[in-house]
């Protein structure tokens, strides 16, 4: 039985989510801030859903805190949803978003997209070009340099998405629907965000692989 993590400052929305969640066969944990919580109290934990807009730490904050220690699912709870906010959640290590106010459709929704995903079938790694996908670890390194490459994991599965099928083009609904699922709620909005975030941090190493292909989407381009 899969594990959620609750924290939302707002008993009602905590209250609302726990029994939906119970009612889907899921464990659920709550907690209305993120005072002294530790990295280990999510050992047991398979997915976190992080209110934004707290007292004290933010979901933000909170989330940068604890990313490198916590390796599962992080969607935010928010009413934030302007591209620089969305960029912010993405860059601080969460996944994905929830915009308030939310249905329970969409809820459930969510919650089943991202465990199923980290239920697939890996294999250990493959390589593109200059680039080698550690699929095991979730990793992106540059051979050349052996530089690993900081990304989220929605951030990862997009590049290995693209980079699987390099030369192609894919749509943002296309790209979307191979993340997260034909059932998601998750808006396309969110998929450019992620892409830019990616740019963002290969621009680093003077890298730009994802190409833009203007009236169509994107793909990642093959080397010659």
């Amino acid at each position: 039985m899969p594990n959620i993590f609750v924290i939302d400052d707002d008993p009602g929305i905590c209250r609302m989510i726990e029994r939906v969640l119970i009612k889907e066969g899921y464990g659920v944990k709550i907690r209305n801030n993120c005072s002294n919580l530790r990295p280990d109290e999510f050992s047991k934990i398979d997915l976190l859903l992080l209110d934004v807009m707290m007292p004290g730490i933010d979901g933000f904050e909170f989330c940068r805190k604890i990313r490198k220690e916590v390796d599962i699912p992080i969607l935010f709870i928010t009413a934030k949803t302007m591209e620089e906010d969305l960029l912010e959640g993405f860059s601080s290590g969460g996944d994905d978003y929830i915009k308030k106010p939310f249905s329970i459709t969409e809820l459930r929704a969510r919650v089943e997209a991202h465990l199923r995903r980290e239920k697939r079938e890996k294999q250990h790694s493959f390589q593109r070009g200059e680039y080698r996908f550690d699929i095991q670890a979730k990793e992106l390194f540059i051979e050349q340099d052996e530089e690993k490459i900081i990304l989220t994991k929605s951030e990862y599965d997009i590049c290995v998405f693209l980079a699987k099928n390099w030369g192609q083009v894919f749509s943002l609904e296309r790209i979307l629907e191979s993340i997260f699922g034909y059932d998601s709620e998750s808006d396309i909005s969110s998929i450019r965000v992620h892409i830019k975030n990616i740019r963002k941090k290969l621009i680093k190493f003077d890298k730009k692989p994802i190409e833009t292909v203007w009236g169509v989407g994107y793909k990642w381009k093959k080397e010659e």
